[in-house]
């Protein structure tokens, strides 16, 4: 699930992200329609240091034989998995995102990725070994649906360290991962008279297509410099909202102060708050926000996981709901699938309460922040004209441009010159400016350089 901050200032490392999102153009409005483009031109990707790379529509062929370009030159048209231009073509289905992960690229921009390289794999072979050696044959039975309690502590203790959550160990419910939590939430929403779950707009097409999947109506509602803008939402009549209010996917909007006093009032006359606690532990430019959480706990349903801070495929998060709720959650977890693999959530809790996963995230910070100075930098050099958003936290940013080229037209473009990322606009429900959601975190500096400078002679190419 792709799942997001508009920073101050104080921009530090060797590119300053405030300054260099005030020569890129600063913050933009986000409302303007794009027109239309054409899709022409090939290129090559040369990483510095190494041998030239081509992109898959310069001859070389995926595991159909057809490649990325389908054998098509990029032109529009074809189905997923048989040209670039026809992933992106239309409305994305719920498999767009399988297409997309397949589809060869010598650079990957997608968004939602950790560096990967970075797991903590001696941490955990030794917080594994230590867990083995106090295992007892009881422990590999079945385990609780709501988890393992000794990672139900750890993660009640790291919430109220890292997100000021304070909540009880009981009152944690272990996932596999936030698409679990919401799909837990289905049923109980609805036998709770909830039909629909208001959306940001932009917001996350996988969190969107999760809620449809459920029977649930998402309808948008706009967001602005300051977050989701609540006297739209009270206009939805929508009982629920899914926000990301820490670090808003995909323009990095952090929610304000003023704005999340209206949201608080909002649930106070009865809404429910599903807060997605996306990317917040991925600060650079600016202080930690408190969860809205803790700041309402009876209205808000938290969801966090490890996805972004270890590996997407350990499928561990964990779901903290209103106490009105649980039992229903829990019962849902029971019958899904009657909890999760108990040894990687041993493991996990011994890697919290050993501070290895903090140390993990603060080597994190650091490798991440360097990539997204050389992401900002290779923009302004390469799209001169674009706008950046999100520049102070997370693991993406978003660039809007002014040029009339869709922004499917340039994702496929990109992607038949080597180069994924996802277009803004499969992350909106109302028509907007187009643009690129660009991953950086699990791309070195170098090759983020190589990539923004295709983008820009592929943007030049279209317009």
């Amino acid at each position: 699930m792709g799942r997001r901050d508009a920073g101050g200032p104080g921009g530090t490392g060797g590119v300053g992200a405030w300054g260099q999102r005030e020569a890129l153009g600063g913050l933009p409005g986000l409302g303007e329609p794009s027109g239309r483009g054409r899709l022409s031109g090939r290129g090559g990707l040369s990483h510095r240091g190494g041998p030239k790379v081509r992109g898959p529509a310069d001859g070389s062929r995926g595991p159909d034989g057809g490649g990325v370009g389908g054998g098509d030159g990029g032109r529009p048209g074809g189905s997923y998995g048989r040209g670039s231009a026809g992933l992106f073509a239309g409305e994305p289905g719920a498999e767009v995102f399988d297409a997309l992960r397949a589809a060869p690229a010598a650079v990957d921009f997608t968004p939602g990725r950790p560096d990967l390289t970075t797991f903590p794999r001696a941490a955990w072979l030794r917080a594994e070994r230590a867990v083995l050696a106090e295992l007892s044959a009881e422990q590999l039975g079945y385990g609780d649906p709501r988890g393992a309690p000794p990672l139900r502590r750890a993660v009640a203790e790291w919430l109220a360290r890292m997100r000021g959550v304070r909540v009880e160990p009981d009152a944690v419910l272990i996932v596999a991962g936030t698409a679990q939590a919401l799909t837990l939430l289905h049923p109980v929403l609805r036998a709770d008279g909830v039909d629909a779950v208001a959306v940001e707009d932009p917001g996350s097409l996988g969190a969107r297509q999760h809620l449809r999947n459920g029977g649930l109506a998402t309808p948008p509602v706009p967001v602005d410099e300051e977050g989701v803008r609540v006297d739209a939402l009270r206009a939805t009549g929508a009982r629920a909202v899914l926000l990301t209010p820490a670090h808003q996917f995909p323009t990095g909007v952090v929610t304000s102060g003023e704005r999340r006093r209206e949201l608080l009032e909002w649930a106070r006359d009865g809404g429910l708050i599903l807060e997605d606690d996306y990317d917040a532990e991925h600060r650079y430019d600016r202080p930690p926000v408190p969860a809205l959480r803790a700041l309402l706990a009876d209205r808000v349903c938290y969801l966090g996981s490890v996805s972004k801070l270890l590996a997407p495929a350990l499928r561990i998060g964990w779901l903290v709901a209103p106490a009105g709720h649980r039992a229903a959650l829990v019962d849902a977890k029971r019958f899904n699938d009657l909890g999760n693999a108990v040894l990687p959530q041993l493991v996990l809790a011994r890697l919290m309460e050993s501070g290895d996963l903090e140390r993990h995230l603060r080597l994190l910070r650091g490798r991440h922040r360097r990539r997204r100075d050389a992401m900002i930098a290779a923009l302004a050099e390469h799209l001169p004209g674009a706008r950046v958003h999100g520049a102070a936290a997370g693991l993406h940013l978003t660039v809007t441009y002014a040029a009339d080229v869709p922004d499917t037209e340039f994702a496929a473009a990109a992607l038949a010159r080597g180069v994924k990322c996802q277009p803004l606009s499969w992350h909106r429900q109302s028509p907007g400016r187009p643009g690129l959601v660009l991953g950086y975190a699990a791309t070195p500096p170098g090759v983020v350089a190589d990539g923004v400078a295709l983008l820009g002679r592929t943007l030049r190419a279209l317009g």
